[in-house]
C-alpha cells in the first residue's frame, strides 16, 4: 500500500537499508542452520556493514560499546521515527524495523532465560532458534523488498504497531 503518492528513489534506498539493523538481531538464532548450511551464509550479507558499524563502536567506546545495539535504537527512534522532517516512509521503515529487533530480542531473552535452561538443549530448541532466524530473515527481507519497489510493507500486528507511533 502507498500513502501520500510516490516514493522517491532516496528514500526507496534508506527505507531499505534500516532492515540491516534487523537482519543483524537475526544472526543470534542463525547460528545452528548457518552451521549445517554454509551456503545460507549469503542470506546474512546485509548485517554485515551493521556488524562493522557495531563494532567500531565498540572499539570507540570500550565497555561500554556492548550497549553500540540500544544506541543505535535510541538514535533510530529520536533522529528518524520521531522527526518530522524525514519522510514518513523512512520513518515508518525504520520502526518497523525496529519492532522486528524488539520481538527478535524479546524471542532470544524467552530461549536463554527461560526455554534453555528447562529444556536443556536438543532438537527442540534449534528448532525454535530456526523458526525465528528465518521468521526474522523473511520479514525483513519482505520488507526490503517491499520498500524497494516503493510500497509499504504490511506484516501483520507489527505494522499496525508501526503505523501507530509515526505521526504524519
Amino acid at each position: 500500500m502507498t500513502w501520500r503518492g510516490s516514493v522517491s528513489i532516496p528514500d526507496r534506498i534508506f527505507g531499505t537499508l534500516v532492515y540491516c539493523f534487523a537482519v543483524y538481531d537475526t544472526l543470534f538464532f542463525g547460528t545452528f542452520l548457518l552451521q549445517q548450511f554454509p551456503a545460507f551464509n549469503f542470506l546474512v550479507l546485509p548485517a554485515v556493514p551493521v556488524g562493522i558499524t557495531y563494532g567500531l563502536v565498540s572499539a570507540i567506546l570500550g565497555p561500554l560499546g556492548r550497549f553500540g545495539s540500544f544506541l543505535v535504537f535510541i538514535l533510530l527512534f529520536a533522529a528518524v521515527v520521531r522527526n518530522d522532517k524525514i519522510s514518513h516512509f523512512i520513518r515508518y521503515n525504520a520502526m518497523q524495523s525496529i519492532l522486528i529487533g524488539i520481538l527478535l530480542a524479546l524471542g532470544g531473552i524467552i530461549m536463554q532465560y527461560v526455554l534453555v535452561p528447562a529444556l536443556g538443549g536438543g532438537i527442540l530448541i534449534e528448532t525454535l532458534f530456526n523458526v525465528l532466524f528465518l521468521g526474522g530473515l523473511a520479514a525483513s527481507y519482505f520488507s526490503m523488498i517491499q520498500s524497494a519497489l516503493g510500497n509499504y510493507a504490511e506484516i501483520p500486528t507489527i505494522s499496525e504497531a508501526a503505523y501507530s507511533q509515526v505521526r504524519w
